[in-house]
């Protein structure tokens, strides 16, 4: 499997910009983007992935739970994800929750995938790394085992 190396142009050009694309920086000004833009895109990006089930530790969705229910309030996009954003780059950490029966090596992989892409096609920082902490297992609730006796045996 190759991995795709970040775009860059090698051209020489008679433009102002900087040569790499995506560039947040120019003769016409500089774009600075914040923590909390990076933290929200990446927390959007790694619900998308099937086998996610949440983001974040017991208390912090305890908490948005709670939060949730307030009349007015949302849930926080970035619960779960702290980051680190430079000029030209970004790391990312991610706290999450897996579905069981999800393959959690399968699940980090297009995280990672999902997340690198979209923030870097967002921003055009370069995202030097995702760290991922699965922290639990959702486990659905056992409504087929409501049918029958929970004891073991008859």
């Amino acid at each position: 499997m190759t991995k795709p190396s970040p775009a860059k142009t090698d051209n020489t050009s008679t433009s102002n910009e900087v040569a790499t694309t995506g560039a947040l920086a120019s003769n016409q000004g500089v774009t600075t983007i914040a923590d909390t833009v990076v933290q929200k895109i990446s927390g959007l990006a790694t619900r998308e992935i099937p086998g996610v089930h949440d983001l974040g530790s017991g208390a912090a969705r305890t908490f948005g739970a709670i939060r949730e229910r307030i009349p007015g309030a949302s849930a926080s996009a970035g619960r779960g994800v702290s980051v680190e954003v430079g000029e030209k780059q970004a790391a990312v950490d991610l706290q999450i929750l897996v579905e069981y029966g999800a393959s959690i090596a399968d699940v980090a992989r297009s995280i990672r995938r999902h997340v690198i892409s979209t923030v870097e096609q967002m921003t055009g920082l370069e995202v030097v790394e995702v760290n991922i902490n699965v922290s639990d297992v959702h486990i659905p609730n056992g409504d087929e085992d409501a049918e029958g006796d929970t004891s073991r045996v008859q």
